[in-house]
């Protein structure tokens, strides 16, 4: 019995913001423990301050008023002495203990990208730049770091330490402490309304990156294409406007969060100005009103050195509502990417399908569309394949023939129809059983930074010597690996630096012959190949197939003549369906 998990839609009238907000949640929930642990320091740093401007104010005092000496003030400066470490430790403990928990966050929130990223498959992946996924990736995980580590510890930091410094100007003087009561909501009011404007350029700024980076992939890719059309000068002005595009946008988004640190600084100084004020008038005289006329130095002082401190947490708060807005403007475009890698499906242990021997393959009624719905891929296409049989599917560029080796893959799930191997429907396979049944030499192969044989072993790590070089032989790559100063261990450059077009697509079959698979779906195997070396390539492959069920799509006849028989497919469905059935 399989289950199948999928990503749940939006409920109906669902913003964007609240969307992300609620998809940001699940993934914090590894840092719950740590944020209260950072929250506790941070309230315990809070406490410290509170003692230290009472000791301070009574050292002052007692040095203006009582006219002590420093030696007279002996006991009060030692124990200043262990608050100020403690309030030192309890800010490295506290930005330590944010960053752990950012950590917790970032790294499974990475990995979920990247199983998205692999679910998505060729054929999803290659419909965006590698340029904005690679961003993805890093750039906009690591966008969540400051909203975790700083900014949720403080939202709360932002209540319990201006509750603890009222709680103690009110027992000292209850006008001071309505002063500040009265005052503190001016803060959070103007850093939701400024914050709000912030939150918005973040999110553009964000999908800005995306493409730029992708933009910036494509010319570092394209440079020899660019390079022999003349085109270098313009793509250097293009790139430059690009990067001036995004430098512009970049100082509108920071000059929209200085604007709302300005607003708060001002509103807070007004504030601090206030309690300055009365207290100075109070000492003075002038105010007779209420505790006024009982105030004394120390007291003032107190307060005068808590009123700052009563802000602070908001003003912080307001300096991390960045990393609130850069959190939720990547956070919308991890959720949309998370959605767009579509279903996964997940195969429990017990009941897993077996499938031995080479498989049949059958696809009855399968309807497919591109993923932007522009027009149909395979429209009630129908295809089957005896075990051990050697097909090829040929018709014109654009007729669907890549598609349905995309079906075979689970590149793709098809909209309708069903397609199974050995008589077990596709999705009914887990992933891992698909991937160790079937083997793919695409248009395109990838040839990665490293010896020859490493690259042969990566559908099979542990072939031994003999096999490598068995499946290299088969696919004609020792015709110019042996010529080569250290055979089949020597090194060739990333995407195959080094070997042409022809020598990596022998590479890549010998990979899938060298793999236990027992599919093997070979998309224009020949190509890049002259004449003899494709009747050379064909006569060795034969008997290395010998126990496989191969489709091979392609549009040369000679590939089409060595296989045990053709079906042709045209506007996404085969020419014959007793041909296909045969």
């Amino acid at each position: 019995m399989s289950e199948t998990t999928t990503t749940a839609p939006p409920p109906p009238g669902t913003t964007d913001t609240k969307r992300t907000k609620q998809w940001l949640a699940v993934r914090l929930q590894p840092a719950r423990r740590l944020n209260g642990l950072a929250v506790a320091i941070g309230t315990a740093g809070g406490l410290l301050m509170i003692a230290q401007a009472w000791l301070l104010a009574s050292v002052i005092a007692a040095a203006i008023m009582d006219g002590q000496r420093l030696g007279d003030l002996t006991t009060p400066l030692l124990l200043l002495l262990p608050v100020f470490l403690g309030r030192a430790l309890c800010v490295w403990a506290s930005e330590a203990v944010g960053m752990a928990a950012a950590n917790r966050v970032k790294a499974p929130l990475r990995r979920e990208m990247a199983d998205s990223l692999v679910r998505a498959g060729p054929a999803r992946s290659a419909e965006s730049h590698s340029g904005a996924a690679a961003s993805l990736l890093v750039d906009q995980v690591e966008a969540v770091e400051g909203y975790v580590a700083r900014y949720r510890p403080q939202m709360t930091l932002a209540v319990t330490v201006p509750a603890a410094i009222l709680v103690a100007a009110f027992a000292t003087n209850w006008v001071v402490g309505l002063i500040l009561l009265l005052t503190a909501p001016l803060i959070p009011l103007f850093m939701a309304l400024v914050g709000m404007g912030t939150a918005a350029m973040s999110r553009r700024q964000f999908k800005a990156l995306s493409r730029m980076s992708g933009h910036f992939l494509d010319r570092l890719r394209g440079m020899t294409t660019l390079i022999l059309f003349g085109q270098t000068d313009r793509e250097v002005q293009g790139v430059a406007q690009v990067a001036d595009a995004f430098r512009q946008r970049t100082m509108s988004v920071l000059r929209v969060a200085f604007l709302s640190s300005a607003v708060l600084e001002f509103f807070a100084s007004i504030a601090v100005a206030m309690v300055a004020v009365y207290i100075g008038l109070s000492l003075l005289g002038h105010l007779a009103f209420g505790p006024s006329a009982g105030l004394d130095l120390q007291t003032g002082l107190f307060l005068l050195l808590l009123a700052p401190d009563f802000y602070l947490p908001l003003r912080q708060l307001a300096a991390f509502y960045h990393d609130r807005a850069q959190a939720f403007g990547a956070g919308e475009e991890l959720a949309a990417f998370r959605d767009r890698s579509g279903t996964q499906v997940t195969v429990p242990a017990a009941g897993r399908p077996v499938i031995e021997g080479p498989p049949e393959i059958s696809l009855s009624g399968v309807h497919l569309a591109y993923d932007d719905g522009s027009r149909p891929a395979l429209t009630g296409f129908d295809l089957t394949l005896p075990p051990g049989e050697v097909v090829a599917l040929t018709g014109p560029s654009g007729a669907g023939k890549s598609s349905v080796l995309q079906l075979l893959l689970g590149f793709r799930t098809a909209d309708a129809g069903r397609v199974a191997l050995a008589g077990t429907s596709i999705e009914a396979l887990a992933p891992a059983d698909l991937r160790a049944l079937v083997a793919w030499a695409g248009q395109r192969p990838y040839v990665f930074h490293g010896s020859l044989a490493d690259n042969l072993r990566l559908g099979r790590p542990d072939a031994d010597d003999e096999a490598v070089r068995a499946a290299a032989e088969a696919a004609c790559v020792t015709d110019f690996a042996d010529a080569l100063p250290e055979g089949l261990e020597t090194l060739v450059g990333e995407r195959g630096h080094g070997l042409s077009g022809g020598q990596i697509r022998r590479v890549a079959l010998a990979r899938a012959l060298l793999s236990p698979a027992r599919l093997l779906l070979f998309d224009e195997p020949t190509a890049n190949l002259d004449g003899d070396t494709e009747a050379e390539l064909l006569r060795r492959l034969r008997p290395a197939l010998a126990g496989r069920t191969v489709l091979v799509a392609t549009h040369s006849p000679v590939v089409a003549a060595w296989c045990d028989r053709e079906v042709r497919i045209t506007a996404g469905r085969t020419d014959s369906p007793a041909e296909a059935a045969q």
